[in-house]
């Protein structure tokens, strides 16, 4: 027997899936009651707010969704007791970083080169003209940013680098699917995860540095990728 939870979760599931696939402003109400095989009155009485509010959950549980996957592919643990020595450390983030692009690589051929994530899509069709949606956006990249400065810091890489980094690899990854979605092909992906790895090794602590607060000195900022 389905349940109201049930029938909410549907609506959010399919709204998921149409804004992912088709956008949010070409996903209408009654398209997505009818994906998610529930009432129609039902999508008003669970989101009174009507689609502006279910797109603001979508995000949210989307976001948090992508947050644990980023938690998988980049495992503090890894980073912070996984290996014996800092140059072991320093190959394990480079190699795990580049290794997450390529599994998204590989996503994006088994989506067909669909958007893989909803929240992309939906942040560039609304960041100029649906402020609240904006802001939910925002507040989840934000969020994998933070996780992902984690994963960096627990390596030994300080702040404001960590955070830098994280920023500029979730950037990467975001606009990589954008391109390959437009050539329906994956090699702007292994591009962006070659440039990604190097983003990471610059970003590191040279030989004979700390990272700030650790014992040996302070670490400056991020330097100039390396060839």
């Amino acid at each position: 027997m389905r349940t109201t939870g049930d029938t909410r979760q549907r609506i959010v599931t399919a709204a998921t899936e149409l804004f992912r696939r088709q956008g949010y402003a070409a996903s209408g109400m009654k398209q997505i009651v009818a994906a998610a095989d529930a009432p129609y009155g039902s999508a008003y009485h669970f989101f009174p707010g009507g689609k502006a509010q279910l797109g603001e959950e979508v995000v949210r549980t989307s976001g948090a969704a992508y947050l644990g996957l980023i938690a998988e592919l980049f495992p503090t643990a890894t980073a912070a007791g996984g290996a014996d020595t800092d140059t072991a450390v320093a190959t394990d983030m480079v190699a795990v970083t580049s290794d997450a692009f390529m599994a998204a690589a590989e996503t994006l051929r088994e989506l067909d080169f669909a958007d893989p994530c909803p929240i992309a899509t939906v942040a560039l069709e609304v960041a100029s003209t649906h402020e609240p949606l904006r802001l939910a956006t925002a507040e989840v990249f934000a969020s994998w940013t933070d996780g992902l400065a984690a994963f960096y810091r627990a390596g030994g890489m300080a702040e404001p680098a960590a955070h830098e980094t994280a920023s500029s690899v979730i950037a990467l990854l975001e606009g990589a699917f954008m391109l390959g979605r437009a050539a329906r092909s994956t090699d702007p992906v292994t591009a962006a995860a070659r440039a990604a790895a190097a983003v990471v090794r610059a970003a590191l602590p040279q030989e004979g540095e700390c990272a700030e607060g650790l014992p040996g000195g302070s670490w400056p900022g991020p330097r100039p990728v390396r060839p």
